[in-house]
């Protein structure tokens, strides 16, 4: 008989040991929207017990069309306390810590990444994903990222890679050409090599579907899951 029942189909497939190891694990999400709210998610399922999340963000209107964490009764309240209490909701014993801030120069030592397993940055900013991942190397905790998953349609065109192996993907070269100018010769990403689709001429903010990020999203926690059980 499995410890947990809501977790008997997990155990059935992944076996005792690496629910154990999911248990014990510490994972840290910086931003649980379109991408990170649904690998956030996953891993609470999943059985992942100790998980910090990071956003300033509320949640708002135009998040409808894809934020697992966003519905109506939830506008104007902070992501992080919504997903918290989502993830209490599907396991009382989860202990969820929350950073409602914007990581970058001014908030990075409010976090000290050695204190987790694996980081998973969902990050939109380019500076704060490259401040977020070399931080990350530095303190030698695993990290992953997501590119970009904005003006795509098709969510079979996820890829796992090294950033240095990923193509068309304009966030992925970015960072790439970023993180070379560092030093730092890897990083385990989910990119897409889906040509981005053409947008109304002058719209700025990035176009999404609501079967894209998620699709990114669970990628990234298979990922995670894998690693920490393997």
């Amino acid at each position: 008989m499995p410890k947990k029942e809501w977790l008997s189909r997990t155990e059935a497939l992944i076996g005792e040991e690496a629910l154990d190891k999911l248990a014990r694990a510490r994972v840290i999400i910086f931003g649980v929207g379109g991408v990170g709210g649904y690998t956030f998610e996953a891993l609470v399922r999943s059985g992942v017990e100790n998980i910090a999340i990071v956003d300033a963000d509320v949640v708002s209107e135009s998040n409808l069309n894809r934020q697992i964490i966003a519905t109506r009764s939830n506008i104007g309240k902070l992501k992080v306390e919504v997903a918290r209490e989502r993830a209490l909701d599907i396991n009382p014993e989860a202990k969820i810590t929350v950073y409602p801030i914007f990581y970058s120069e001014e908030t990075e030592n409010e976090i000290n990444l050695s204190d987790y397993d694996y980081v998973v940055d969902a990050i939109d900013s380019v500076s704060s994903k490259l401040r977020l991942i070399e931080n990350a190397v530095k303190c030698n905790t695993p990290i992953i990222s997501s590119m970009g998953a904005g003006n795509k349609l098709d969510p079979s065109g996820f890829k796992v890679s090294d950033v240095y192996k990923t193509a068309v993907c304009p966030l992925a070269r970015a960072i790439r050409t970023e993180l070379k100018k560092r030093g730092i010769k890897k990083l385990k990403c989910v990119y897409s090599e889906e040509a981005p689709a053409t947008l109304t001429q002058g719209r700025r903010t990035p176009a999404s579907i609501a079967t894209v990020p998620s699709s990114a999203g669970l990628i990234i926690a298979a990922e995670v899951i894998r690693d920490i059980t393997k």
